[in-house]
């Protein structure tokens, strides 16, 4: 039986550097062919516009209409058939390009399951990738600018900062690759944001393409990566002014604090991801996400069996640090209200229901 075809996916916010690591990969493995995905605006509606390439050239342009155009869609319905197709064809390796500013956590889950016994099973996933550009990094992390000032929203209500995309990819790649001249602080926040576990190459011309499709991707890697539960400091701080925080405690917040500092704690040049808790609704696992002064927060199920606990990992180059401790502790109910318990919350009105949805009756 054929040894199954490596494939691997690519990932970052910026398509002149998309299209330079295609390239590249498809100039240093013989054989390959990569596959690009954008969305695009159609006649009938939204589509995906499928580019497939060898180191020849174009080999397909085609627009797909989709009902929904959106990368998971994209990735299940068009994705799959056409990397099943080429590695019947017998294509040494496959690099899948996602649509600008895409995460690659979702298509990773969907071609993990195909890899394993499903359509694809004639293919194995390999390295996935995040590409960055050194010379802007710290702009794009930290800055405000949003993907569809840019243009590089996926869609029309994609409101996301272009910082909250680039770090999503960079928390759950296997290998990231820096081009072009890397600022110090940039070098260094590249460090502080990616995981831990993850392998960084500076310069198209230092990627190992060999390696990169020998590379297997662990997907309960992955998931673990970009859990907001185990969010912890990747790196300790260096002499270029980057830091990360880790403000923890086994107290919740309170839910009026919590809103009266959170801007404090979420605005501004900084990259914050955890979870937190709050007395109204103690079982609730409350998700903290943000890049850029844009912050996100939800719920993502219950703490079950865990211990509840509120943590926030904050990486900065700014003086904020202690505004940040500051509001933090501020935020937390107080030793003396912890003392009472439970029991005066779970009536009470619950103000962060616009952010985390209705409660579930106790």
């Amino acid at each position: 039986m054929p040894a199954p075809v490596p494939l691997s996916v690519l990932a970052t916010v910026d398509p002149v550097l998309r299209d330079a690591v295609v390239m590249n990969v498809l100039l240093d493995a013989p054989g390959t062919v990569a596959v690009r995905h954008d969305i695009v605006e159609t006649e009938n509606g939204g589509g995906i516009r499928r580019l497939v390439m060898t180191a020849d050239g174009i080999v397909e342009d085609v627009v797909v209409p989709l009902e929904h155009p959106c990368t998971s869609c994209a990735v299940r319905e068009d994705a799959v058939p056409t990397l099943r197709r080429l590695a019947a064809q017998g294509s040494a390796a496959v690099l899948l390009a996602l649509p600008v500013s895409a995460e690659s956590l979702p298509a990773a889950r969907t071609l993990a399951a195909e890899t394993r016994g499903g359509r694809l099973a004639r293919l194995r996933l390999a390295a996935v990738v995040a590409a960055v550009d050194g010379a802007g990094f710290e702009e794009d992390l930290l800055g405000d600018a949003l993907l569809a000032e840019r243009d590089l929203a996926l869609t029309d209500d994609d409101r996301r900062a272009v910082g909250e995309a680039l770090a999503a990819q960079l928390g759950h790649a296997d290998v990231v690759v820096v081009a072009g001249d890397v600022p110090p602080v940039a070098s260094d926040l590249v460090d502080h944001v990616r995981a831990a576990d993850s392998e960084r190459v500076d310069g198209l011309d230092r990627l190992d393409v060999g390696a990169l499709l020998a590379h297997r991707h662990d997907p309960l890697a992955g998931e673990r990566r970009t859990d907001p539960r185990r969010a912890a400091p990747a790196r300790t701080p260096g002499d270029n002014g980057v830091w990360t925080l880790d403000l923890h405690s086994d107290r919740p917040f309170h839910p009026e604090r919590l809103l009266d500092r959170i801007e404090d704690l979420g605005a501004g040049p900084v990259r914050g991801r955890g979870v937190f808790w709050v007395p109204t609704r103690p079982d609730s696992v409350c998700v903290w996400d943000g890049s850029g002064g844009q912050l996100s927060i939800g719920g993502m199920g219950e703490w079950g069996r865990h211990v509840p606990r509120t943590r926030l990992v904050i990486t900065g180059t700014g003086d904020q640090q202690e505004l940040l401790r500051e509001a933090f502790e501020d935020a937390l109910v107080t030793e003396d209200e912890w003392r009472v318990g439970l029991a005066p919350w779970l009536g009470s009105a619950d103000v962060l229901a616009p952010w985390l949805g209705d409660r579930h009756p106790a």
